[in-house]
């Protein structure tokens, strides 16, 4: 139990312990390669359990539900990342793919970039998402920036683009639903 506590401790919490790789764990006295390992896949197979297993069956028609499908994932991110939801003529998910990476402030996305994995897999439309690592959603000049760069692509493309979805915490979030939704808000 002290050796827990110790762990807890150092992570911060238990969602901090999310964020967690064997090298984490090996600095606390008695933990060696083994039982690091062991504790990291520990933490990987919570992370995917933690993932809701009914939101890719039904139509993606909310940013909550992009929040449920990515909250866990971009948790425990440090730096931001871009996800594209490929999604079929009834908004059914094809496939998530993360596109790019940043750091703890800001991540680049050009155009091409998203709309590459929707042409390969025959997407009707898309939605962005990317991870604020801060857990405020708010959206910065460039993200309003890229937003209006990939809508004006999709117009060209000819794959609608619904939504850009920042991903947060509800604690950080001013409106406190833990996202940004820039159709929600009259964006795109």
């Amino acid at each position: 139990m002290e050796l827990a506590e110790d762990i807890i401790s150092r992570a911060g919490s238990l969602s901090g312990l999310l964020r967690w790789d064997p090298s984490d764990f090996q600095k606390i006295c008695g933990i060696g390669k083994i039982k690091s390992l062991q504790l990291a896949v520990q933490v990987e197979v919570s992370k995917r359990m933690m993932k809701d297993p009914c939101i890719p069956l039904s139509p993606i028609d909310e940013p909550s539900k992009v929040w449920k499908l990515l909250f866990t994932e971009s948790k425990v991110e440090t730096v931001e990342k871009v996800w594209v939801l490929c999604l079929n003529r009834k908004n059914r998910l094809i496939r998530v793919e993360n596109i790019t990476s940043g750091t703890a402030t800001n991540s680049t996305v050009h155009p091409r970039e998203v709309f590459r994995p929707a042409i390969r897999h025959g997407s009707s439309a898309i939605i962005l998402a990317h991870n604020h690592p801060s857990g405020d959603p708010t959206p910065s000049a460039s993200d309003l920036a890229v937003t209006q760069k990939i809508s004006n692509a999709s117009d060209h493309i000819g794959i609608d683009f619904l939504d850009h979805v920042i991903i947060g915490e509800v604690e950080n979030c001013p409106k406190k639903i833990g996202y940004f939704s820039f159709s929600d808000e009259g964006l795109i």
